[in-house]
Parts: structure tokens; sequence; C-alpha cells
């Protein structure tokens, strides 16, 4: 099977999270899902198992792309740090505007009380275009990464499907229905539209190293969102277990 029908293979699936998800009702309620907490360990430990490794070897790529500049060597880290920042400045957006529409103060986590209100319209539609880029991003990474093998692209699916289940119940629960009616075929078109760029045009090892440093940023902090709020009642223990396991299955590869 070639690389292009694995890959292709790979989407469908991460697709086919999005649809899913809103569905598990078994992930709702406090304490926190078992499951989304090992989801979530999974994706924190690829990143700084895999994608870390990967960034410092694309670190001298983009020096000598920025012809030389001393900043440069910390260009790479420098960029995970903006992704890591945009996604906190959308949570606290989110956050925000559920606030203003429930009356409420501006709580730490989500809490997730039946009836609370959903963000407002246009919040709803710029997390949507930021996250349509971030799944573009991982559409595109199936197809141009540093390790581009059978086995690198089985751990980069398992992991970005378990922190899509993540970030959809997220998104679930701040958007509600607006999510569920449109938000996730939103997604899943930009994941889609990602994977067809990224068959069709090939950009350099620099910016490969740039795109996988914003969305390891934006993956750290997608799921400490959810794990870190006290109210969640996050499970540390399976947290850790999904961490120490998937850390465990990548340093065999």
């Amino acid at each position: 099977m070639s690389l292009l029908t694995l890959t292709l293979l790979a989407a469908a699936l991460l697709a086919l999270v999005h649809v899913v998800t809103p569905s598990l009702r078994f992930l709702d309620g406090t304490p926190r899902s078992i499951w989304l907490s090992i989801a979530g360990g999974v994706s924190v430990s690829y990143v700084f198992v895999h994608f870390l490794p990967e960034l410092a070897a694309a670190q001298e790529t983009i020096q000598k792309a920025a012809g030389g500049i001393q900043l440069a060597e910390r260009h790479v880290y420098l960029i995970a740090l903006v992704g890591l920042l945009t996604f906190y400045g959308l949570d606290r957006m989110a956050k925000t505007s559920r606030s203003r529409a429930s009356g409420k103060p501006v709580r730490a986590g989500r809490g997730g009380e039946a009836g609370e209100e959903a963000t407002s319209r246009e919040v709803f539609w710029v997390h949507m275009a930021s996250f349509s880029i971030y799944n573009a991003l991982i559409g595109y990474l199936l197809l141009h990464r540093e390790q581009m093998t059978t086995a690198a692209l089985v751990f980069f699916t398992v992991a970005m499907a378990l922190h899509f289940i993540v970030t959809d119940y997220g998104l679930n629960e701040d958007h509600k229905a607006p999510y569920q009616r449109i938000g996730r075929w939103v997604l899943i078109a930009a994941l889609l539209a990602g994977w067809a760029i990224g068959a069709t045009t090939e950009v350099s090892e620099a910016a490969i190293g740039a795109l996988t440093a914003f969305l390891g940023g934006g993956v750290v902090l997608n799921v400490l969102k959810e794990e870190v709020p006290s109210e969640r009642r996050s499970r540390f223990w399976a947290f850790g277990l999904g961490a120490a396991g998937y850390a465990g299955l990548l340093l065999t590869v």
C-alpha cells in the first residue's frame, strides 16, 4: 500500500473522531473521564518524546533559512510558545464569552453544569477558524514530517486521534449545538484540505519545522487546559499512565 493511501486512511480515521466524539456520553461528568485523561496523557507524551526531538533536529535548518541570525537558533521554540499562547488566548476568549452569557464570573475551567450557556456566535467562528488552521496543519503533517515511516505515521495518527477526542470534548462543551451542527464538519473539511495540500505541494524543511513547533505548542496547551483546572477533578493516575505508556512505546521505535 502506498504512503499516499496510508495517509489518506489516517486522515479518514481522524475525521471519524470528529464525527463520533460529541456522541460519546460516557466522557461526560465530574470527576473527569478516565479515558479523557489517558488520551490527554498520550497526546502530551507524543509532543515531549517525539515532537521536541524533531524540533531540535529542525533548529539548524531554520537557523540556516534565517540567514544565520543569532536569535534564529531559538526560533523553533519561540514558534512553539506562540502556538501555546495562541490557543491559551482562544480558550480565555471562549470562557469569557460563556461567562458573560450566563452572568457568572470567569472561571478557570468549564464545570459542565447542565444548562450553562454556549459561547457567542462571533467567538464560535473565531474558534472554528483557528482550529481549522490547526487541523489543516495536522492533515498536512500526515504527509510531511521528519520521519516518514509507517510506524511513525501510526504513532502520529494514534496520538492525534486521542488528542482530537480531548479537543472535541472541550469544543463541544464550549459551543454546544453549533459545534455539533456545523463546527465539527468545518474541522473535518479543514483536516482533509490540509491532507490534500500536503499531497500536492511540499514546503521547505524549515517550514516543516516551524509548523511542527506551532502544532506542538498548541497540543500541550489544549491538553493541559482540560486537565489542570481543579474543578475538573482530573485523574492524575490515568493521565500519567497514558503518558508513561505511550512514551514507552515511542522509545521502542
